[in-house]
Parts: C-alpha cells; structure tokens; sequence
C-alpha cells in the first residue's frame, strides 16, 4: 500500500490564541504489521488540547503534531498479523494526540468498538471524559451509593461524565457551575441539586446535607473552585484532583487535611492505565458497557468541520462549552 495526504488540524508553533494552529496536509504510511488504518469520522476536542497547543500540558508533543486525544471510524486496512478487525469495522479510539485527521494509524490493540447506540460524534466525544470519571469515581475514590458527590465545572463534558456515573452509582449528586442555565445539562444528566460556584456555596452543601459535608468531590476546575469545594468535604472526605481548567493550580494546607481526616487524590486516567495495563483494559471494557447502557451520554454543544477546530479550541478556552465539541470529518 502507498502512503497518502490526509488533511488534518495541526499544531505547527506553540502560541496564543491559536495563532500555531492550522489545517494542513499530512502523510500518512500504511499500516504496519499489528497496525490499523482508521478513517476518521469525528474527533473531539479537549482541554488539554487547548494546554497542548501552549506547551502547558504535562504531555508535550514534538512539533508539528496532529491535535486531538479522542474519536471514531471506520477501520479502511489492517497490516500484518491484524485477525481481530475487518474493513467497514465501526470503532472508537483514544491517543495522547493526533486524531482530528482524515486519516490515521495505529496499533490494532488501540482501536475499541464503537458502543452500541453511539453515533461517530458520540463516539468521539466519549472516552476522555467517561474515563476520567470512572477512574476517579470508581478506582480512586472508590465511591459508594448513599454517598454525597459534589462536581465541579459540572456543566464541562468531564463534569457531566461524572454526574453521570455519580448518579448511576447510587450517589447523591451536587452540580456546580458558574450559571444555573448552563447547569441544566447537569439536572438532565442526574444531578439532585445544581447550585452556582459562589462563596456561600458551603452554607447551601452544609444544609443539603444536614450538616455533614459531602463525601466526595470531582474537581476538573481548580483556583477558586477548589478552594471552596474544599470547605464542602465532611470528616473523611476525598477529594479529586482531575484538571486546572481555571488556569491557578490551588494549595491544600496539611493541618486542614489532618484536622478534618481528608484524603487528596490525584486522578491521571490515561497515564494510569499506561502504569497498570490489564487495569487500564478493564477500564475501557467498562466505561463503554455502561455508554452502550445508556448511563454515559456526552452532550455535544457544537459539530465543526475541521476548517473551524480552531473556533472549536477558543470555545474551550473561553468556558462557553456545555458537554463536548466534535470536528466532524
């Protein structure tokens, strides 16, 4: 097979306002022995994407690099020693980078089939934010039904997986946001009480809950959030650390932890299965039963073509998302 041009958004230059961004042509090779061609058909957009593109992230791709952490195709050619997929194969995908392209391949293993009930855009905009909720919620925290969970930047589409699976968990949901219109998502997705991030948020938690604080909280926000989420945990509350979507990285003094029993825990979904890789099967395995269930639905604020992915990343940046926004290709 020879190699062909695809169009894809890239980052060719770390800079502001996307100024590095762009769609150019890239060439992609055949694939090799245990590798898959996908033609894609939906890519969704992160924020680490928007980190990514700033050389602000954790994971700092070489430049020029192809954006975007998640989708879905169709499988066009398989490479050597490849029995476990065919061509027309409907499948969903996640990378650290690289799938809001025409075209791409991958290791065979990487490829997971597209859950049922879940159309290409759905697809895409699934994995990241179900991930993160399941190894936060279900790994992490180890969270319980009759339990009290308050999220974060709720109306986000990591917020809403996790009202999402809070809600399916048996967990009394509590939905903050910067606007109760935008935490409507949230109500739809399961949340009892949507309340506006605020200073008396404390007093309205410690009144939901008869005075006893939540048990968990999902913070994908940082700065100010956190810093009030905080002062909403009872004794033994664990709260975690997913994402600084409000650019300040917060602090935790240790007496208060101490005082109050807490536990501080660090959610890193996709580095924990590269860490524990039977583990990080199983977690695939589950969050896409519970999306062919019905239980994780990732909202889709806009579907872009790939010309405007950049107006798709200033979205992000500018916290006028609700759920996901989706480069359809």
């Amino acid at each position: 097979m020879m190699r062909l041009s695809t169009s894809a958004l890239v980052c060719h230059a770390l800079a502001d306002r996307f100024a590095g961004v762009a769609v150019r042509e890239v060439e992609v090779a055949p694939p090799g022995p245990g590798e898959v061609r996908v033609r894609m058909r939906a890519a969704a957009l992160n924020y680490p994407d928007v980190l990514m593109t700033r050389g602000g992230y954790q994971h700092k791709p070489e430049l020029p690099f192809v954006i975007g952490m998640e989708g879905a195709g169709t499988i066009e050619s398989v490479g050597a020693e490849v029995s476990q997929w065919a061509t027309g194969d409907a499948v969903v995908l996640q990378k650290r980078a690289g799938t809001a392209a025409g075209v791409l391949v991958c290791g065979a293993d990487a490829v997971r089939r597209l859950p049922a009930g879940l159309d290409f855009a759905e697809g895409a905009a699934h994995t990241v934010g179900a991930l993160t909720a399941y190894v936060a919620l279900v790994r992490r925290a180890g969270l319980k039904s009759g339990e009290t969970l308050l999220v974060t930047g709720a109306s986000g589409g990591m917020g809403l997986a996790a009202v999402q699976l809070g809600r399916h968990l048996g967990a009394t949901v509590i939905a903050t946001g910067r606007s109760l219109a935008k935490l409507e998502a949230a109500r739809r997705a399961g949340a009892e009480h949507c309340l506006v991030m605020a200073p008396e948020l404390r007093d309205e938690v410690r009144r939901i809950t008869g005075g006893n604080g939540v048990d968990v909280v999902f913070d994908a926000v940082g700065g100010d959030a956190f810093d009030t989420a905080l002062r909403c945990l009872g004794w033994g509350g664990r709260l975690l650390v997913v994402g600084f979507v409000a650019g300040r990285i917060p602090t935790v003094a240790a007496n208060y932890v101490l005082i109050k029993n807490l536990s501080v825990i660090g959610v890193r979904a996709g580095e924990s299965g590269r860490h524990d890789a039977a583990q990080g099967r199983e977690n695939l395995v589950a969050i896409d039963a519970l999306a062919a269930a019905g239980v994780f639905r990732a909202p889709i604020h806009a579907r872009l073509p790939l010309q405007e992915g950049a107006e798709g990343l200033a979205m992000l940046s500018a916290g006028s998302v609700t759920g996901k926004v989706v480069i359809e290709l």
